[in-house]
């Protein structure tokens, strides 16, 4: 693989190729190469993390199983918040706000979707010291002499992976999984939320978006998307990110959704600001007659929790996922353009 030089030139699509060893850290080693591919980004920058880790726990071979995905429940959300931080906050500092970031989990026995590869105008690869990358997907080999290896950051030894407490109570997967949000101009804090629940759902990912009706009152409303043009970024982004479940995205005009009638739901995954919206649905299925819900909190959004270290906890706090903050950006960047605009005519 031909070495990094400082005279490559922006590129609009860039595929990042790389492995982990553990889910009990966060991947240090990956925090300068995931700058390096943001740097040199313009548009899309999808990384894909290829592990046999992420196999279905289910999958008839079983040898070729992977982990339990709720007892990792923690590690993954860690190890997606790490990325989605080091790739948006370099995106930010380069004013490049709306630069179309995604991390993908492929386990070795999954099928590669082969569009990541051919859409690449760029491939770069990192891996952990003393560690290999896995077998790439056939999809590479037209491509395997062009892929450009970056190096690691130094980070400490492997350490024995500890092995969380298994709960007997708690499958591997659920077969329904339940969500909401607005999902306006998608970014990485949707994502991580969109994630984990479809990292965890066996069969069918249901996502609640909120109607246009509920968002009048929004702050910049003027460039707030449509739920059609919302619904069709968070199904695109949840086919690429999870295929082979049913991705079920609907309107939404209360705090229950689906939640609040359909028996089927096993799961619900929020984040710690919608936790009160957990309490209220489970009461509401509790009034209803209605199985509970096992929640799972997403804990590391707002960037107050010891899921991340003290390090990444600063960096999340200025890593300004929020579609309030891009939907300010947008309406700034069309008054600067404004003038130039008059003075010209």
């Amino acid at each position: 693989m031909p070495a990094l030089t400082s005279t490559l030139d922006d590129v609009r699509r860039t595929v990042l190729l790389t492995t982990v060893h553990t889910l009990d850290d966060p991947p240090s080693f990956l925090a300068g190469p995931v700058s390096t591919a943001a740097r040199k980004t313009t548009a899309s920058l999808r990384i894909v993390i290829l592990s046999p880790f992420f196999n279905a726990p289910d999958h008839p071979d079983p040898a070729a199983r992977g982990l339990s995905r709720t007892a990792h429940w923690d590690g993954v959300q860690r190890l997606l918040t790490f990325v989605y931080v080091q790739a948006t906050k370099v995106a930010q500092d380069l004013g490049n706000i709306l630069l179309d970031i995604d991390v993908l989990l492929r386990g070795t026995a999954d099928a590669f979707p082969e569009e990541l590869v051919h859409q690449a105008d760029r491939i770069f690869s990192v891996v952990p010291q003393d560690t290999a990358l896995p077998p790439l997907p056939a999809a590479f080999e037209t491509r395997q002499d062009n892929i450009i290896a970056l190096e690691p950051d130094e980070h400490p030894p492997h350490a024995p992976p500890r092995i969380p407490p298994i709960d007997p109570s708690v499958p591997p997967l659920y077969p329904v999984v339940a969500l909401g949000g607005t999902f306006d101009h998608l970014h990485a804090g949707h994502k991580i939320l969109l994630s984990m629940g479809a990292w965890i759902a066996r069969d069918k990912l249901i996502v609640g978006i909120t109607d246009d009706v509920l968002l009048k009152k929004k702050e910049y409303k003027e460039v707030l998307e449509p739920l059609d043009t919302r619904t069709a970024r968070t199904r695109a982004f949840l086919e690429l990110f999870r295929p082979g479940i049913d991705h079920d995205i609907v309107p939404i005009v209360d705090v229950y959704g689906p939640t609040g009638w359909d028996p089927n739901i096993q799961a619900l995954v929020v984040s710690k600001e919608t936790l009160s919206g957990a309490s209220s649905i489970a009461k509401h299925r509790e009034a209803q007659a209605l199985p509970a819900l096992r929640t799972f909190v997403i804990d590391v959004i707002s960037a107050t929790e010891a899921s991340v270290d003290a390090e990444d906890a600063a960096l999340l706090k200025t890593a300004k996922m929020s579609s309030t903050y891009i939907r300010e950006w947008i309406v700034k960047s069309k008054q600067q353009q404004q003038p130039s605009s008059s003075a010209s005519s």
